[in-house]
């Protein structure tokens, strides 16, 4: 992929940490993941997932989808980063 092409796309980093002491708690856990899953984020860790938008529109009907699904508990968290940004990971 040439740079040019490299920075319209963006990665969206997704955290969270999520209670699951109830049975309640660990349902929303379950469920949100499922969203997660079927909304195109994949896990990178056990509670961080990424997925690749096209442009800043469309990372925010992101954001938007994931704020509608998020669970009543816990802490959720995006950010944006430009796929150039995200190609420089290291894996240690």
């Amino acid at each position: 992929m040439n740079e040019k092409a490299r920075v319209r796309y963006m990665r969206l980093m997704l955290f969270f940490d999520l209670p699951v002491v109830t049975a309640k708690q660990r349902k929303d856990y379950r469920l949100f993941r499922k969203f997660l899953l079927k909304d195109g984020f994949l896990p990178l860790q056990e509670s961080m997932y990424a997925k690749l938008v096209v442009n800043d529109a469309a990372a925010g009907s992101a954001v938007s989808r994931v704020r509608k699904h998020r669970p009543p508990a816990g802490l959720v968290q995006i950010l944006k980063v430009t796929e150039s940004q995200f190609a420089t990971m290291e894996y240690i």
